[in-house]
C-alpha cells in the first residue's frame, strides 16, 4: 500500500492556491496573516477558477468601516457576455468589524501596510490572505537576496557530494 503524502493544517483537500504576490514577500517583512473572503461577480468567480489573476501592486485598504482590496486584476471571462466585469474594480473584503478595526489600527502606525499574500479556493469559496507587512530597506532585500544565494550555493555543493 503507498504511503499516503502528508498535506498542511493550513490547507485541506479541496482548497487550491490560484494566485501567490511573490513580490510582497521580497519588499516586505510579514508581520502577520489573516483570511478574509471576497465579494466578486459570477464572471470574476469564473475568471479566478481559470486562474486569471494578478496580486502583484495590490494593497488593502479601510474606507467606512469595510476593507478593500485595490490593485488586483482579475482578467475578464470571455463566456461573459456584455455584462463583463471590470478587471481592475476594488473589491470589498468579508471581515469581522473588530477584525477590521483591529487591522486598520495596525495599519495606519508608520511603516505598515495590509497587502494581499496569495489567493485560493477554500470548499469552492474565493479566499484572499492579507498580510501586515512592514517595508524592507533596500539594504535588507540585498541581505535577503545574498541570504538565498549563499544558500542556493550550499544546496548545489551538498548534492555534488553526496554524488
Amino acid at each position: 500500500m503507498a504511503k499516503k503524502k502528508k498535506r498542511s493544517a493550513e490547507f485541506s483537500r479541496g482548497d487550491r492556491v490560484i494566485a501567490t504576490n511573490r513580490k510582497a514577500y521580497h519588499d516586505y517583512f510579514i508581520v502577520d496573516t489573516l483570511e478574509a473572503g471576497l465579494v466578486l461577480k459570477g464572471s470574476e468567480i469564473k475568471s479566478i477558477r481559470a486562474g486569471r489573476v494578478n496580486l502583484r501592486d495590490s494593497y488593502v485598504v479601510f474606507r467606512n468601516g469595510e476593507a478593500w482590496l485595490i490593485g488586483s486584476h482579475i482578467a475578464g471571462y470571455d463566456q461573459a457576455s456584455y455584462q463583463d466585469h471590470d478587471p481592475r474594480r476594488d473589491r470589498k473584503l468579508l471581515m469581522h468589524k473588530k477584525e477590521i478595526d483591529r487591522w486598520r489600527g495596525r495599519a495606519e502606525q508608520k511603516g505598515f501596510t495590509v497587502v494581499p499574500l496569495k489567493l485560493y479556493l477554500k470548499n469552492n469559496r474565493a479566499k484572499v490572505e492579507i498580510a501586515l507587512a512592514k517595508g524592507k530597506r533596500l539594504y535588507d532585500k540585498r541581505e535577503a537576496i545574498a541570504k538565498r544565494d549563499a544558500e542556493r550555493q550550499l544546496q548545489r555543493t551538498l548534492k555534488k557530494v553526496r554524488w
